[in-house]
């Protein structure tokens, strides 16, 4: 998996709120440590705040709401509209709380951050706050980030990156939250390079990671 004759990465970035992860991803790009460019910021919500902060940085940005398309697959062919139109060579999934369809032009060329270790507490329902809770509930001692390809179903596709945390004695979700969030700011940007450089080998459903 190569960038397009060194070109720099036209990025597509679906959210659902904040955008502090595109926001990260923004910043890093512009002090020339992703070699890519943000071409298009697409929420399924109007009102998250992820579409002000792609404004503000004179990034297109539109809102497809999710609850004016019933229908998953009309929802997607509007997402996929929008991304062809811009030109996007690669998706991130930053905070997106709807179901999006690789299909064959972004197979392989999209990346989801879950908050937690895959295939632990993930799935359909394990999202944000939620994650956390699970994890604090099992008693678990550790916790951490995954950065995946997305398939057709949620959570379940090949790994790129992971990294851990420590779930400490006096732990709440919003504190673990905190720290499983320091690590997703980490893990994106670097899958982002590490597809860019051409350095994702997927074999047999399992990511390599060349030299």
């Amino acid at each position: 998996m190569t960038n397009l004759n060194n070109k720099l990465l036209r990025l597509g970035i679906l959210l659902s709120g904040e955008g502090t992860s595109f926001e990260n991803v923004a910043r890093l790009i512009d002090s020339g440590q992703i070699p890519a460019e943000v071409a298009l910021v697409i929420s399924s919500k109007v009102e998250a705040k992820g579409l002000e902060r792609a404004k503000r940085r004179k990034i297109p940005q539109v809102a497809v709401p999710r609850k004016t398309y019933p229908d998953i697959t009309k929802f997607n062919d509007e997402i996929h509209s929008l991304l062809e139109l811009h030109s996007v060579d690669f998706v991130a999934l930053l905070g997106f709380l709807s179901p999006f369809q690789p299909r064959s032009r972004f197979s392989g060329k999209t990346i989801n951050v879950h908050p937690a270790l895959i295939p632990a507490f993930s799935g359909k329902g394990f999202y944000g706050r939620r994650v956390h809770e699970a994890v604090l509930q099992r008693g678990c001692k550790v916790s951490g980030a995954t950065v995946h390809f997305v398939d057709d179903h949620y959570d379940q596709g090949p790994i790129i990156l992971q990294k851990t945390v420590p779930v400490l004695e006096n732990d709440s979700p919003s504190s673990l939250a905190s720290r499983v969030q320091a690590v997703e700011k980490q893990l994106v940007p670097e899958a982002i390079r590490l597809y860019a450089a051409g350095r994702l080998q997927l074999i047999d459903g399992v990511v390599r990671i060349l030299p």
